[in-house]
């Protein structure tokens, strides 16, 4: 009997033919279709906003009209959801019709008059995430308690987010043993990022800071030895304290929405977690670092997201006309 090892392996195609690719592609082809079935479930909620329309309105949600996503999408701008929300669910409904191998009503000319006419009424400027300065960081640090180990926690993870460009879904994936110090700096290991959604070995390094109390590193070393393991989740939640004893780290890992929380608690309600990335960005383009340098540690793959991130419209901070020598 033929080894199943050895057997061909079949290929779902979007017109539904289906190619017969040697065995030993079969393990590739196994991680692909996973992907597919993972992009799928990450556009999960988008899609059954979209078919729950679809159902109240008695239209068909596969293969779609383009009328029928135009009206979604223009529902969706009267309810005064976000341009960039909208621009998610598009996507979603895209990609649900190339993974089935139908066409696809988004990219029909006509739907791309009505989400330019969104565009404008909505506007196209969203609000972004503030970018805080170098100065409000180190004020935030000095509040903290650093006697507890709430305190050892955040200072670690705010320095740690600001000085490696960390997005928050970074931040709480990363494990004890994705950390790795080495005599010039603390190396990050990512297995997974927004960017690198196909594992590729990914690594940031943060360095030491002239002063200990302000130093991502120590701070990382100082959380790591107060959390005393050598594997599971870095940033975890905190225990239940009480007047005896102050809380102490659990073993459930934080969540995206308790670092957002955090940042606003230390830096205030303007912040967001995303301003980590951003102050970065905008800090390290005002000391006039390259955009090489800079993607180096944002693993960002353009200039111009860059651009995008940068917080450079304090006309009075960052503005040419102070330097005509007048």
């Amino acid at each position: 009997m033929e080894n199943s090892s050895q057997l061909p392996v079949l290929v779902p195609t979007r017109n539904h033919a289906m190619v017969e690719m040697p065995a030993s592609v079969s393990r590739y082809v196994e991680a692909g279709l996973h992907g597919a079935e993972n992009t799928k479930r990450g556009y999960a909620a988008d899609l059954r906003s979209f078919q729950d329309y679809c159902e109240h309105h008695e239209l068909l949600h596969l293969p779609a009209d383009v009328t029928t996503v135009a009206g979604y999408v223009s529902q969706m701008a009267d309810r005064g959801m976000k341009l960039a929300t909208i621009r998610r669910h598009v996507a979603a409904i895209a990609k649900l019709h190339q993974l089935a191998g139908k066409p696809s009503p988004t990219s029909h000319e006509a739907l791309h008059v009505v989400l330019d006419g969104i565009t404008r009424v909505i506007g196209k400027r969203q609000r972004q995430a503030a970018a805080f300065t170098v100065a409000e960081l180190k004020q935030a640090v000095r509040a903290m308690d650093l006697n507890t180990p709430t305190g050892l926690r955040d200072r670690a993870l705010l320095l740690l987010g600001f000085a490696g460009a960390f997005r928050r879904s970074e931040l709480v994936a990363l494990n004890v043993e994705d950390i790795e110090l080495t005599r010039q700096a603390l190396v990050i290991h990512l297995k997974r990022s927004k960017t690198n959604q196909y594992g590729e070995s990914e690594d940031k390094a943060v360095f030491y800071a002239p002063s200990a109390d302000f130093c991502p590193v120590r701070a990382a070393q100082e959380w790591l030895e107060c959390i005393g393991r050598v594997s599971g989740p870095l940033f975890t939640r905190m225990s239940r304290g009480n007047k005896e004893r102050a809380a102490q780290p659990g073993k459930t890992r934080l969540s995206d929405q308790s670092v957002n929380d955090l940042v606003q608690r230390h830096l205030g309600t303007a912040y967001t977690a995303h301003s980590l990335r951003a102050s970065f960005v905008t800090v390290a383009v005002e000391a006039g670092q390259s955009n090489k340098a800079i993607k180096n540690q944002t693993k960002q793959k353009t200039d111009l997201m860059i651009e995008r991130y940068a917080r450079l419209d304090d006309v009075k901070r960052f503005n040419a006309a102070q330097y005509l020598g007048l």
